[in-house]
């Protein structure tokens, strides 16, 4: 299985990677950043250089082809502005998105954010976060050639992971570390069945691979 990472030097995909590579996967990260590749290669993944903010369609639709699973996991950052939530945390998913069912992708993750909406009110920098992520989830839900899930984290810590999560339609609000970010997100990879859903995580009293199983119904 081949899986390709958007964001691949991300907070987040750094921990997926070794994760995903452990498990025997092909895994791939798109970074903009040469200098990032070692890094990449330390974690597992293969670095493909590439900026979402400014590629076309057919040339990420090029990277995707012959993946099995593409995940969402690039995001402006914490010192951005509004115009960059715009940029990438939208219309750089959306690209991802559009790239992926053309590239005949069938399954999409979307690491997305506890609280986005794209009717979300406020004039904040954070308002716009979540307006952007609200509506790059509204445009993947459209996309009818992907079988896709989103997965919106809650506040994101540095704290090691403990494998325990509560994993949701609406769990209520709450901090989740990025390594059981991650280790939802390898086990969402290898669970088809959660496609079409829409998620919510925290810390808990779960096992990830329990949470993830009950999610999916199994």
């Amino acid at each position: 299985m081949r899986i390709v990472i958007a964001g691949g030097h991300g907070q987040i995909a750094l921990r997926l990677e070794p994760l995903l590579a452990a498990r025997g996967y092909e895994v791939a990260g798109i970074i903009r950043d040469p200098e990032q590749g070692g890094d990449l290669r330390a974690a597992g993944a293969e670095p493909v250089l590439c900026d979402l903010e400014s590629a076309s369609v057919e040339h990420v639709a090029g990277i995707l082809q012959g993946a099995d699973v593409a995940v969402f996991a690039a995001g402006a950052g914490p010192g951005s502005g509004a115009e960059r939530k715009d940029t990438v945390d939208r219309a750089a998913a959306v690209l991802f998105a559009d790239a992926a069912e053309r590239a005949r992708v069938r399954r999409f993750l979307m690491v997305s954010s506890m609280g986005a909406d794209a009717r979300h009110d406020g004039g904040e920098v954070f308002d716009f976060y979540l307006r952007a992520k609200g509506e790059a989830d509204d445009h993947l839900r459209t996309r009818l050639g992907l079988e896709w899930t989103i997965l919106r984290p809650g506040a994101l810590t540095d704290d090691a992971g403990t494998g325990l999560v509560r994993l949701e339609a609406r769990p209520g609000r709450g901090p989740v570390p990025r390594e059981d970010v991650a280790a939802v997100l390898a086990e969402l990879v290898d669970t088809p069945a959660t496609a079409g859903l829409t998620l919510e995580l925290v810390s808990g009293s779960t096992p990830v691979s329990v949470a993830v199983k009950d999610v999916a119904g199994n």
